[in-house]
């Protein structure tokens, strides 16, 4: 592959003759034989080594969190936060600038994503953040990235999210942003662009914002950033006025809102204000945070601010105290910030991955991993019951705290993970695991997949809101979500209920032309098959059905040359060119692998292939190197490399592929 200028990958890797890969045990990578004893064997060895380190891993409580590294716009948006609260202190600002500077590229850029291109907002808020750390833009690292952001736009070029951030500030006009009244919270749950139209990642963080953009606060900037505008600072171009279709459409509402703002009637605008305080503040999670995750509260503890709310009061008091647990310290002396944190999510991963390796059942650690998530389960309703009221909860969160938005995802997998054990008290995991299987069933959506937190959260106006210019901001269902619920369903015995039916057929409707799914909470394609795959077959598919067939060629299709498998994010921009392309990552190997072996696969070269790449890159310390990033958050437009999927996913593949099918299929 060739390095472009910036620093990413310019193509996909090519597909040549497979090349021999050399394992510990002086194996190739093209072993013969279905199962040869000299793979089985360093197979073995792997399989025990990435046990001995996922269980060294284990926190005492029972849970396993691996660190979930994003971008530095968490880390700059930290920094900018806290200056704004006027809580920034030194020691903070130098941690976050060296991991801010560590991320920097050659040409003066950051990206999103490791290898990816270069990101102009991501880039702003960079240099703005070490701007507040005391790097000054006459140093050689901070004017060549000043000169690309100039070279790309400048500042007026940047999505809204980040021109919000420099309102605060005053490097950009809060007039010059799409209006956001807090009135929409008044609007009716079957209006169009209520706030219950949103995913709830966009409506925690919009509610928050509705009292920004009505207060349009500005501190006093500590420093002009005249060398990032690229021409005159007024507002950026926007579609005329007379513009067809829903750009056009949108402008208009923007202007009927600027002109509405002027005659507010104050009463009402109060009374809104209120009311996104009292949203906020019950919303709020018992250790101080917003949903678990950094945009709702870092915008939450904003709005509250205005609103009057001092940083002595206990809801700031704490809001504030949860930024710290947001942070990783690195042993260079740097802090990261997460975007989120995924306890749930790694500890029923980790469960899975052990069981399947042959761990035994009543393994204490497995006994304590069940009893700490057990302990887990959200039991009160939250946001989903609006479109679900009557339904009972009984879903997991992904995060430590987040009794408001438990997702089906997590659910799913939490259940698979607690039959693997052989836990003391049997009839509490019956009643755990029948209240998350009602609750999954009852968040199906109308066609008959899964989303993630929501059920039919499918509208198509919210995407296209002038401010949604980052992300997905509703919540439709995906096979990757729809798959882990099918696999769940079967294993509980209800393969045969006409809404796990219905799940089935949704996914067929939803494989792509080339054999493969999309992959809407992974990456990617890779992702939504090897979930799909295995789904498909717990659920009663033959492994001859042509889906599965045509899956496991598309599988084969893109094997990479050295045996691994691997896809870089840029498949969400570029299908046709990317699906299924990258540099081999541990991970991505094996979703490949666990969906081959459920299809049947086992003994066949590619199989062997990948098990053989999986064993040459272990670690000596059990463990896999993967700086790629093979989760998703938004498609493209936020990435996350989840630091223990390069251990549990790998772990799971070898421990199917040497001990067979999984716990899920055999429970049919």
């Amino acid at each position: 592959m060739t390095a472009t200028t910036d620093g990413s990958t310019g193509a996909p890797p090519g597909r040549a003759d497979p090349v021999t890969v050399t394992t510990p045990a002086g194996l190739t990578g093209r072993p013969p034989g279905d199962g040869s004893a000299g793979l089985r064997e360093a197979a073995a060895l792997a399989a025990r080594r990435a046990t001995d380190l996922l269980l060294a891993t284990q926190d005492a409580e029972g849970w396993w969190k691996g660190d979930l590294e994003t971008n530095v716009t968490m880390d700059a948006e930290d920094l900018l936060l806290r200056r704004f609260l006027g809580i920034l202190d030194e020691e903070t600002a130098h941690a976050a600038a060296l991991f801010v500077r560590g991320r920097q590229r050659e040409d003066g850029t950051w990206a999103t994503f490791h290898g990816g291109p270069a990101d102009l907002s991501t880039t702003v808020e960079a240099y703005v953040a070490l701007r507040l750390a005391g790097d000054t833009p006459d140093a050689p690292h901070m004017a060549r990235a000043a000169a690309w952001i100039r070279a790309q736009g400048g500042i007026a070029a940047t999505r809204v999210f980040t021109r919000i951030w420099l309102a605060l500030f005053g490097w950009w006009r809060w007039q010059d942003l799409p209006e956001l009244p807090p009135e929409m919270l008044f609007l009716p749950k079957w209006f169009p662009l209520n706030i219950y139209d949103f995913g709830c990642w966009a409506r925690q963080t919009i509610v928050p914002l509705t009292v920004v953009s009505a207060k349009r606060p500005v501190r006093p900037a500590p420093f002009p950033l005249d060398e990032l505008r690229a021409g005159p600072a007024g507002r950026t171009p926007a579609p005329p006025a007379s513009a067809a279709g829903w750009d056009g459409f949108f402008q208009r509402v923007d202007s009927a809102l600027r002109r509405y703002r002027k005659v507010a009637p104050a009463p009402l605008r109060r009374a809104a204000m209120n009311a996104a305080a009292r949203w906020i503040v019950e919303r709020q999670e018992n250790d101080g945070c917003w949903g678990g995750i950094q945009p709702p509260h870092v915008y939450s503890l904003i709005a509250l601010h205005l609103l009057g709310y001092d940083l002595g009061h206990p809801v700031m008091r704490a809001g504030v105290e949860a930024l710290d647990r947001f942070a990783v310290r690195r042993e260079d002396g740097s802090r990261m910030i997460e975007a989120c944190q995924s306890p749930v999510w790694d500890t029923c991963l980790a469960v899975i991955a052990l069981a399947d390796a042959g761990l035994p059942a009543d393994h204490p650690q497995l006994v304590k991993a069940a009893d700490w998530m057990l302990g887990e389960q959200v039991v009160r309703p939250g946001d989903w019951s609006v479109r679900r009221p009557g339904l009972p909860p009984g879903g997991w969160a992904f995060e430590f705290h987040n009794d408001n938005y438990p997702d089906m995802d997590d659910t799913a997998e939490v259940v698979l993970a607690l039959r693997r054990v052989a836990h003391h008290d049997p009839q509490r995991v019956e009643h755990a695991v029948a209240r998350g299987v009602r609750w999954n069933l009852g968040m199906q959506s109308a066609g008959g997949g899964w989303g993630a937190f929501d059920a039919d959260n499918t509208g198509a106006l919210p995407n296209r809101l002038p401010f949604c210019d980052f992300g997905e901001v509703v919540d439709p269902p995906s096979a990757d979500v729809t798959a882990h619920v099918v696999e769940m369903l079967a294993a509980e015995g209800r393969a045969d209920d006409p809404r796990t039916r219905r799940g089935v057929d949704w996914l067929l409707r939803e494989q792509e032309p080339d054999g493969s799914w999309f992959g809407r909470w992974g990456v990617n394609y890779l992702y939504g098959t090897g979930s799909a795959v295995p789904a498909l077959i717990a659920a009663g598919l033959p492994t001859g059905h042509q889906a599965v067939r045509r899956a496991v060629a598309w599988l084969r299709s893109v094997q990479n040359a050295d045996g691994g498998w691997g896809e870089d994010l840029r498949s969400y921009r570029e299908p046709g060119r990317w699906a299924g392309r990258g540099d081999s990552t541990a991970s991505q190997t094996g979703w490949a692998l666990m969906a081959l072996l459920a299809a049947g696969e086992r003994g066949s070269e590619a199989v062997e292939r990948g098990v053989a790449w999986l064993v040459a890159t272990q670690r000596e310390d059990g463990g896999w190197d993967e700086p790629q990033f093979t989760g998703t958050g938004f498609p493209w437009d936020f990435s996350i490399n989840y630091h223990l999927y390069r251990q549990v996913f790998p772990l799971t593949a070898l421990g199917r592929y040497l001990n067979g099918e999984p716990f899920a299929a055999k429970a049919r």
